[in-house]
């Protein structure tokens, strides 16, 4: 951080909001992704492991890790990039605390190491 550069609340509001927006998409994953792989061969005896529920289950961890990756770098104000990508990965979701996180990302770029 530069000398000039004032400590504000935008950065650690943004590392929240992406930190909770991949907090919501685990939860949505575990719930409707994994949960059934793992309800189904309890309750049927043994069945196939389903891969097309892997290609919907995979990117969804790789995004949500991104966000809760690029929220913990906006609350420490460290490495802007990341934070960034975190908040925009965290727009992919359907709730606009992603797009609220980015603008703050963008107006806190001095803060940052």
């Amino acid at each position: 951080m530069d000398n000039d550069a004032t400590i504000t609340w935008k950065p650690v509001v943004a590392g929240i909001l992406d930190i909770v927006v991949g907090i919501i998409i685990l939860c949505m994953l575990l719930i409707f992704g994994i949960a059934p792989m793992i309800v189904e061969p309890v309750g049927g005896g043994i069945s196939r492991f389903n891969v097309s529920v892997l290609f919907l289950v995979m990117p969804g961890i790789i995004i949500s890790s991104l966000d809760i990756i690029g929220g913990i770098f906006a609350i420490r104000r460290r490495r802007w990039r990341w934070a960034l990508a975190g908040s925009i990965t965290a727009a992919i979701s359907p709730t606009p605390l992603g797009i609220a996180a980015i603008v703050l990302i963008l107006l806190s770029r001095n803060e940052f190491k």
